[in-house]
């Protein structure tokens, strides 16, 4: 089933196209990275998705509606990055208002905020105000705000932008744990984490769609990306460009190498490389199938 069809959408405002015709398609239950330079167009991609303003021109479909159709209302959520919540009302008091507006009665919107509050494991600050929170508390919250009536699309931005690892980790682990029932598209500048996450990346740029890449078909490529604890880096280059297998072998950043192999049954390369550790004494933190999503973006 196709969660999101966007096709040929373009946004002007004046003479500035914050998006120039872009398509692509989403399935449901993936999980998208929206990734690209602050003004490329992402914030203007997530408002037209939520149906806060319309294309100039092109289609978008959402579960076979238009953004914005009362047919998707408590099916599409979304968390902008500086969300907030009143500062004068109890976490409980604001989650049961909130599912109410989505259509629960005053009774089952209680007991649809407890449990988004268990969602975010934070049953225990209910009856407390936002004020008294820490951020990273204030976060999962808005999170649980985003998850009342379990939407099938939730649009994330930024979610763990400037929060502990303890709370990121946290707001990962919920992520992954609610993926199988609902589709999320998360905005963010982390590489490392959207990897975790995500199955597919999109890349704007400019208002432009660059590239939509799988992080999940590793198995596929024809690649090996080695993250080394020591080593003689030129050495290790020298060797492996001899290896009949090996394509091309380039140094990613300190430490880290990109091996472009013909792939081979079973694991010979990786057998031969740790035969190749052992001999000169070099210790690997990593071996990964594929490369990484910043090499597959940014690399030439």
């Amino acid at each position: 089933m196709k969660m999101i069809c966007c096709q040929n959408v373009s946004k002007l405002y004046g003479n500035k196209r914050a998006l120039n015709d872009v398509s692509f398609d989403i399935d449901a239950g993936q999980a998208i990275a929206l990734v690209g330079p602050n003004g490329a167009g992402k914030t203007t991609l997530f408002s037209l998705l939520c149906g806060y303003i319309s294309p100039s021109q092109g289609e978008i479909n959402i579960m076979g509606h238009k953004p914005g159709d009362s047919a998707l209302l408590g099916n599409v959520a979304a968390l902008p990055q500086d969300a907030r919540l009143d500062p004068n009302l109890t976490v409980l008091t604001q989650l049961s208002f909130f599912a109410q507006l989505q259509g629960f009665n005053k009774s089952s919107a209680k007991q649809e905020a407890l449990r988004v509050l268990n969602l975010v494991n934070l049953l225990d600050v209910a009856e407390q105000k936002p004020l008294a929170l820490s951020h990273g508390m204030g976060k999962r919250i808005a999170i649980a705000q985003a998850l009342i009536g379990s939407p099938q699309l939730v649009l994330l931005d930024e979610p763990t932008a400037g929060l502990d690892p303890v709370n990121a980790k946290a707001i990962r682990e919920l992520i992954r744990s609610q993926s199988s029932q609902t589709t999320f598209i998360i905005s963010s500048h982390n590489l490392d984490e959207l990897e975790k996450l995500c199955d597919k990346v999109l890349y704007l740029d400019l208002g432009v769609l660059n590239q939509s890449v799988s992080i999940k078909d590793n198995q596929a490529e024809d690649y090996l990306t080695l993250a080394m604890q020591q080593c003689d880096s030129e050495r290790l280059i020298a060797i492996l460009s001899t290896w009949p297998q090996v394509k091309s072998v380039k140094s990613n950043q300190y430490h880290e190498f990109v091996l472009h192999y013909e792939v081979l049954q079973g694991f010979q390369i990786e057998q031969q490389l740790l035969n190749l550790f052992s001999e000169q004494g070099w210790s690997y933190k990593t071996i990964q199938r594929g490369r990484t999503l910043e090499d597959k973006l940014f690399s030439n």
